[in-house]
């Protein structure tokens, strides 16, 4: 038996196998779990990457900014389980013009598109499903080191640094729901949504020497290994956390 096993998890943000998301999705049906897929945009595509993973999942269709999508969520996803234990969040976006060194120039409209996407769509998604959740479980968001600032990644580390807040408050108010809030601050992956920020290579390339552990920009498999076991019952009692998997580069000076 895994450490998953009969539970029932909705993972957003699978839109190739070389994301975390889909490794998170991977793991957990090989935990035990039944997943649900969501996905925006391009939703053929996340179709066909869900046929890649051990079992097919349904794939719902979610745009985290429309309320008329979160309104029907719950439903939707009744017609596939009787309930959830656990919600994956792998949601970001920020528009070009926020990143690769304009900060300064940025406009409010960017700016917002980044929180609205990227920040508040974790209480959003969470609150919709929350009805699905009527015996406690897990959210885990995914996150990015925002300690310190980084060269190029401007508002959208302003965008982490509030999920961070976030997700803080959100378990303080689901608590009494028995219902826990985590991160996990992944170090620099090679995913789509990486290499659509101008200069992605410079914020990663001193990563691996710094980090005690090293690090492999390939490999999604760590930081999805720490999401499960997030979703899973030996965190009990931990809520509100951020888990680092990045090799230890958090906890490095220059």
């Amino acid at each position: 038996m895994g450490i998953l096993e009969g539970k029932r998890i909705l993972v957003t943000g699978v839109l190739t196998d070389s994301s975390i998301a889909f490794h998170i999705a991977r793991l957990a049906q090989e935990q035990g779990a039944t997943v649900v897929l969501t996905g925006y945009g391009r939703l053929g595509l996340v179709k066909r990457i869900a046929k890649r993973l051990p079992e097919e999942p349904p794939v719902l269709e979610l745009d985290v900014t429309d309320d008329e999508h979160l309104a029907t969520l719950a439903d939707r996803v009744r017609e596939h389980v009787d309930g959830l234990d656990g919600i994956v969040h792998s949601i970001g976006f920020t528009p070009q013009e926020a990143l690769g060194g304009n900060f300064l120039n940025t406009e409010w409209d960017d700016v917002a598109k980044a929180m609205h996407t990227s920040t508040f769509s974790l209480k959003s998604l969470t609150t919709a499903l929350l009805p699905l959740m009527d015996k406690g479980g897990s959210v885990v968001a995914l996150d990015f080191d925002n300690s310190v600032s980084y060269p190029i990644y401007d508002w959208m580390g302003v965008a982490k640094s509030a999920l961070t807040s976030t997700a803080r408050y959100l378990a303080r108010y689901v608590g009494d729901r028995n219902v826990r809030v985590n991160l996990v601050s992944a170090g620099p992956l090679s995913t789509m949504a990486a290499r659509s920020i101008p200069g992605f290579e410079t914020l990663a390339e001193h990563w691996p020497e710094r980090a005690p552990l090293g690090w492999d920009v390939k490999d999604p498999e760590p930081a999805a290994k720490a999401a499960v076991a997030l979703l899973s019952d030996w965190f009990p009692a931990t809520t509100g956390e951020i888990v680092h998997v990045d090799g230890g580069f958090h906890s490095t000076g220059a």
